[in-house]
Formats: structure tokens, sequence, C-alpha cells
């Protein structure tokens, strides 16, 4: 282990929320829930004013409606949470070459490959400077751990919150962990914890008193002695710079279980045309399309084909994942579908027999072209309009806003941007207004993205 807090952690604050707090000026200060509406919806990210009414991330939100019914309640947008990460990444990237993105909010950084710190001195001056270029670039808060591993680090950005830097001197991580939950240490789930709670080991200053053999005896060889090493601030893991993804995938859950089957094909679909999407954007292709089907009973069916070389057509894998949506009973509903292509390669081989199934033998050309289709129609029926909290609008005349509600044909629209320093208005229109449509996310700084305000669009409601 280093002998210099050199190693970074940064992690965001509250960021879904922050981040919509900061694009809507009338939620500033307020209770903010960003996450799943529906009657199965989970909380993602919790402001920190809905957090002192007890709201945490991974809670029904059904529950923390109960515990904080006046908070605002929003879809996530991914769209403005991507933008803002890379503008956070490439700050992060301008420090060292070994960064390593554990999510759209969170990273380790090695200082000491970048060159940027050598000692407890420089490196607190590094995290500082940081977090104000987060502020100035996203207006947005950063939490900064700095220590001499990734654990300790990451332990210190967890003190830190919210909007705070924490640095852990080498040779006070003993003393600093002792007392702490053996939650605290990687690798450690709530099995784990509550297997080792019933042998009497509560806090990592108890792993450490229990000895190396003990915690074998409990964990086994390899991943007990890896425990105790920990309790003992041994921490060798390297910042590694982020890896390339194995697989490309989407998938969504739905509020009600799908039983007709033709819509279930037209949600295949259209996975399957977002999945190439992401694909095409990441300039990849694939050769094994993966089909996810959790049903009603919450079992979960996967289902796979490979292709005979790597594609990105999406026609292609319309056609695979239809026929793979084929070997699943959907009988009894579904609810949550997905669709993925794994075995990335950086090319396209365009053949024209690309499709196989597993074990089939290569086919040889043949004089008369084979003619390929789909043996499931699906359906192209374009979806209802459908207005979500927090989704981006655009009105020809009040310019940009963002949706607060909908519901028997009506839909409720607070103007106001990111740049204004007042809420904004609130106009009530029919669902399928002509004047009203989507909008794109707004970038939370003037100048730091695309966009344009149209002047006076937000006023005092």
């Amino acid at each position: 282990m280093r002998r210099a807090p050199t190693v970074l952690h940064l992690d965001m604050d509250a960021f879904f929320a922050a981040a919509e707090q900061a694009a809507k000026p009338s939620l500033r200060g307020k209770a903010v829930v960003v996450g799943g509406l529906g009657p199965r919806g989970v909380v993602s990210t919790a402001s920190y004013e809905a957090r002192s009414f007890g709201v945490h991330s991974a809670m029904p939100t059904a529950q923390a409606r109960r515990l904080a019914p006046n908070a605002a309640y929003l879809f996530p947008r991914f769209t403005l949470y991507r933008s803002v990460s890379e503008q956070v990444m490439e700050l992060l990237g301008a420090l060292s070459p070994l960064v390593e993105p554990l999510s759209l909010d969170e990273a380790f950084v090695d200082l000491e490959a970048g060159g940027v710190a050598f000692d407890a001195e420089t490196a607190r001056a590094v995290g500082e400077r940081l977090r104000a270029d987060i502020r100035a670039r996203t207006g947005l808060t950063g939490s900064v751990g700095l220590a001499a591993s990734k654990m300790l680090a990451k332990i210190g950005s967890e003190r830190a919150k919210p909007d705070g830097l924490v640095l852990i001197e080498p040779g006070t991580e003993r003393e600093l962990l002792a007392p702490l939950s053996v939650r605290v240490l990687p690798g450690i789930g709530p099995a784990t914890g509550d297997h080792l709670r019933r042998a009497g080991i509560s806090t990592i200053g108890e792993i450490a008193e229990a000895g190396e053999d003990e915690l074998v005896r409990l964990l086994g060889k390899a991943h007990g002695a890896g425990v105790y090493a920990m309790s003992l601030a041994h921490d060798e893991r390297p910042v590694v710079a982020e890896r390339e993804g194995k697989s490309v995938s989407v998938e969504d859950t739905y509020d009600l279980d799908i039983h007709d089957r033709v819509r279930v094909r037209a949600e295949v679909a259209a996975l399957a045309d977002r999945c190439v999407g992401r694909l095409r954007a990441s300039g990849r292709s694939g050769r094994t399309v993966v089909l996810k089907v959790r049903r009603y009973d919450f079992s979960t069916l996967t289902r796979s084909e490979t292709l005979r070389a790597p594609t990105d057509d999406p026609a292609v894998v319309r056609e695979a994942a239809a026929r793979l949506l084929e070997l699943v009973d959907t009988t009894g509903g579904v609810r949550l579908l997905g669709v993925g292509v794994s075995g990335l390669a950086d090319f396209t081989q365009e053949v024209l027999f690309a499709r196989t199934t597993a074990g089939e033998e290569p086919l040889a050309l043949a004089p008369e072209p084979l003619r390929v289709t789909s043996p499931v129609p699906v359906p192209s029926v374009p979806p209802a309009p459908r207005w979500r909290p927090g989704q981006d609008v655009v009105h020809k005349e009040h310019g940009p806003g963002w949706v607060q509600g909908s519901g028997l044909g009506r839909v409720t629209v607070r103007f106001e941007t990111p740049y204004d320093e007042r809420p904004g208005r609130v106009r009530t229109f029919a669902v399928d207004d002509p004047e009203l449509g989507a909008g794109e996310p707004l970038p939370l700084v003037r100048g730091t993205g695309e966009g344009e305000v149209r002047p006076g669009a937000a006023g005092v409601s």
C-alpha cells in the first residue's frame, strides 16, 4: 500500500435528485425523489431534503410516498445525467490517466499516476480544486475521499458527505476502521454480514481481533484471508482505467403485467431497436443476441442466439429477438423484458448469411438468393402520447419547461429553465395540444452544452 493519500474517490451528492433541483428552480431546497413511479417503482435517488423523512435509494416508491407525501416524484432523465457525468469524468481525466468509473456519479482516480499529487498537502489541494471545478462546470456538488487505498478513499468520501472532503492520513487507518461495521469492507454483503454477526463479529476491529485463521474458517480461504487483510487496512487493489464493456443491453419493467402476446412482440422489437442504437453509438457490433424475460411469478428466463458474424443491423437483431421470444411461455404475463447484444467487436462483417442457430453448419452460397423473413410479424403501432413527471417539453409560445403531472386528458407544465432565479409559471394543456412537444434537457450551467433558451420564457408563478 502506498505511503501517501493519493487515491481519490469522488461521489456526487444525491446525483439524480441534485441534477433535477439544479434544472428546476421551483424544486430547489425541496424534497425530490427520482425513480420508478408505478405500483412497482423503486427509488433511485432521494434529495437530502427527502432523506430527512426517511426516504432512501432502493426503497419502494409507494413506501416513499407514505413517508414524504409532499415530495416531488420524477421519472429519471438519463440523457441529462449522462451529459453531466461526461463533464465530471472529463475533469477527472485531466488529473490522471488512471480513472476508474464505478457508475455515472462515482469514480476512483490515481493522482500519483497523473503526477499531480505526491503527499497529503498536494492531494488535498487537488481534491479541493476538483470540487470547485465540478461546481463551476455543472452547478452540482461532489464529496471527495483521499487515502492510500481505494477502500479507505471510498470510506473517506462517505464521511465527507454532503459537499465535503476527508483525507485519511497514512498510519491512522486501523484506528479509523476499528469501530466501523463489517459491512463497510468490500465483499461483505448482507448475507456475509449476518454470518459474521452470528459468530459474534460486528465491527472491523473485531475481525482484526479474531485473526486470519478464524476468518478463513468462517468465510473460506480466499475470502476470509482477503477480509482479514482489509480489516488491517491492507488494500493493494490498483485503480484500473475504464474497461470496454462486454455487452450492450436495454430493458424495461412494466407497471402492469403484459398478457397480450402481440404487445409483448412489439415491446421486444422496440427494445431491439434501442439496443442497436446504443451499440452503434459505441461504435461496436456484436454476434450474440440475448433475450431476458421476467414473468408474472418473478421467474427470470434468458435465451440467446449466436450469429455467424458481428452485426449492428437492427433488422437482424429484431428477428433474432423475435425467434428467441417464441421459445418462452408468456401466458401468465410479463413484468420485465430486455434485449442485449454480447460478443462485441469493433467491426461489422457484412455477409448475406449472418444469422444462424446454435450448432448449425455454415450455409453454402446458393445459386438462388435465400429469402429470410421474420417468423413473427411485429406490428408497428405508434404509442399514444404519454407525459411523465419531470419530462422535458417545449411549447411554441411559452418555450422550454417540464411536466408536473398529467391525467384526465390534461397535462400541467411549469415553464422554467436552469438559468432562472425564481420558479416559472404553470400552464395546463390538452395532452394532444399540437403546440406542445417533447424537449431536450438544457445544460445546468450556461455555456457548458448545446441549447438556446428563449428570453423571458419563464416567470413568477
